[in-house]
């Protein structure tokens, strides 16, 4: 086996190791490939997604869905993923930068993320090649929309403490599932749902057990939904509880390794942090367009406000922290998409 001798940052390590600015990414180094993404989503925000603002803003969910399924035809919904599902196959830096053009697309972001992100990620990350097959090409394509069934009554930031229980049937062939979630972005349009299960003990399941993913669909017996949460914002996601009374799916629907399901909550959640911090660019950036365009057309005293030196101040913050937030994201982006090309060279030389 062909040593690889690229030497990559591990953690912290950028804290107290020496470097240089060609080893840092920022969004300056972004190719012409990398541009042409970003002009193709925000094409897309500014044409198709902002006139219909209003109607999102009022939970018109029939607007999301077409707009999700034009952002499928548009190569927007598979941007990090591979063309053999219908993919685009950008870097992860790519990815991000398309993640934090839809920052500024007020709530229907939430939508589009967590479609591609907690919905689309544990089949991508976790699924067979046949669930691969089965659900990645209709997900990027916008075909499906997905959601991430995680929190419960009594579980948030406890996961593992969920109560949801997973049993197999008296033949084996199908799984059982009852329980509840709570606060599920995207469940009253969703047409798959990744669900978060505790497998009971079986002797049939030699002694695999515990917290444990499943691919459920949505229309199936015995699966209902609560009404629509009323919130304070985000309404351009449905956000609403789903209950299983003995939903049955057959017993391949595993996601991952029973009693592996932690691995799978936690490392698409990680991805979803840092995107999060991607889209609160996104929306800085426009707060800073919109801030300033006020304070240069509103007047008193019979001068622009923007001449005065506290309005200055406090855009200049803005800027300021908006600037500190992209470099340390792009920092990272760019290390982890190292990280990607380190672990892909060393597969392709094994």
């Amino acid at each position: 086996m062909e040593e690889v001798n690229k030497t990559v940052l591990k953690g912290g390590e950028f804290l107290v190791k020496e470097s240089t600015p060609q080893d840092i990414f920022i969004l300056e180094d972004k190719t012409e490939e990398q541009a042409s993404f970003i002009e193709v989503a925000n094409e897309f925000i500014d044409k198709r997604v902002a006139p219909n603002y209003n109607a999102i803003e009022h939970k018109e969910f029939d607007k999301v869905v077409t707009l999700l399924e034009e952002a499928g035809e548009m190569g927007l919904l598979g941007v990090g993923l591979p063309e053999e599902y219908g993919g685009m196959n950008g870097d992860f830096n790519t990815d991000c930068m398309v993640m934090e053009g839809f920052g500024r697309a007020q709530s229907f972001n939430v939508a589009i993320t967590a479609h591609v992100g907690i919905g689309t990620l544990p089949i991508f990350y976790y699924g067979t090649e046949a669930q691969k097959n089965e659900w990645l090409p209709k997900l990027i394509s916008g075909q499906v929309k997905a959601s991430y069934c995680l929190t419960e009554p009594g579980s948030g930031s406890d996961a593992l403490g969920a109560k949801t229980k997973a049993v197999l049937s008296e033949d084996g062939k199908e799984w059982i599932i009852t329980g509840q979630k709570i606060w599920i972005t995207n469940a009253g349009f969703a047409d798959v749902f990744t669900v978060f299960a505790q497998v009971q003990e079986d002797s049939r399941l030699e002694n695999k057990k515990g917290f444990t993913g499943f691919i459920i669909p949505a229309r199936l017996e015995n699966l209902s939904l609560g009404a629509e949460e009323h919130k304070m914002g985000i309404n351009g996601s449905s956000t609403r509880q789903v209950f299983f009374e003995g939903v049955r799916i057959p017993r391949e629907n595993v996601l991952g390794e029973i009693g592996q399901g932690h691995k799978i909550a936690f490392n698409v959640l990680n991805i979803g942090r840092i995107k999060l911090g991607l889209l609160a660019i996104g929306g800085c950036k426009e707060g800073i367009i919109h801030s300033t365009k006020y304070a240069n057309e509103r007047h008193q005293f019979g001068v622009p406000i923007a001449s005065f030196g506290a309005i200055r101040h406090k855009i200049a913050k803005m800027a300021i922290r908006t600037y500190a937030l992209e470099s340390a994201s792009y920092r990272t982006t760019g290390l982890i998409t190292e990280k990607i090309n380190e672990l892909v060279d060393r597969k392709s030389v094994v």
